[in-house]
């Protein structure tokens, strides 16, 4: 089951069906079924203080996930801030929603055993990540 609440923050306006039909198509197209993923939308102040308090980490980031996959079955909790969301959203020039539809599939990307902190591994996360926003633009032509 994949669950979506907030916390601080406004829910964003998401296709939740849409949405979960589009993150199990990428967990499969990495040869993993879902089990029960958890979104958590939230602002910069709790998503720092998460950061301290499981990661010891001092800085604000946009998404963290917690793994707690078995075997071929992706679960865990994903925690984004919206208001990194929307920063980089300006950053990189990019529209909102498609800025939090990357970092919704980030999080998902890294259950899929998908990592970005090692040489040359971010550009394969964003080669992942740009390969699942083309899914979902698929999807969403497909329901208009």
């Amino acid at each position: 089951m994949i669950t979506y609440n907030a916390e601080g923050v406004a829910m964003p306006k998401l296709r939740r069906r849409q949405i979960s039909a589009w993150i199990k198509a990428v967990a499969a197209s990495y040869g993993r079924k879902t089990g029960d993923v958890g979104y958590m939308f939230v602002n910069d102040d709790k998503i720092l203080e998460v950061n301290r308090q499981y990661l010891g980490h001092d800085y604000y980031t946009d998404v963290i996930t917690f793994d707690y996959d078995e075997d071929d079955t992706v679960s865990g909790d994903i925690v984004i801030s919206l208001d990194t969301v929307r920063s980089n959203a300006v950053l990189f020039k990019k529209e909102y929603e498609d800025e939090l539809h990357r970092v919704i599939i980030h999080g998902i990307l890294h259950l899929c055993g998908i990592n970005d902190k090692g040489p040359g591994e971010r550009e394969i996360m964003e080669k992942a990540e740009n390969d699942a926003l083309a899914l979902l633009a698929q999807l969403q032509s497909k329901s208009k």
